[in-house]
């Protein structure tokens, strides 16, 4: 079984108020595509409502959801949200990533 990725406090905290502002659900959907500087990036959407088969962890009550393709490139993944001087964003800590990028939205295997 393939373990889904986790959203630390601070990032349901971060996912909980833009979901607020937008009048959403607080449910975050990663997902992996090609391209960017290392060969994969990360993608952030809210969602209305989980896909049947993704993978769902929950944390502090926000969601966060992933299709089966992704979670192959994201399993044991814990999604942070970082405010530092070069602005704010979430950061995936992804243990199989063997390459990234400074940017940190980028990743190789």
């Amino acid at each position: 079984m393939t373990s889904a990725p986790t959203l630390t406090d601070a990032a349901a905290a971060r996912v909980a108020a833009i979901a607020q502002k937008q009048a959403k659900p607080a449910i975050l959907r990663l997902s992996v595509e090609g391209g960017g500087c290392s060969g994969f990036q990360y993608k952030f959407d809210l969602a209305a409502d989980a896909e049947g088969d993704d993978a769902v962890s929950e944390t502090d009550g926000v969601k966060l959801l992933v299709d089966p393709v992704s979670l192959d490139l994201v399993a044991g993944s814990r999604v942070d949200f970082v405010e530092d001087l070069g602005g704010a964003a979430f950061k995936v800590e992804n243990p199989q990533a063997a390459a990234g990028c400074g940017c940190g939205s980028s990743f190789g295997i």
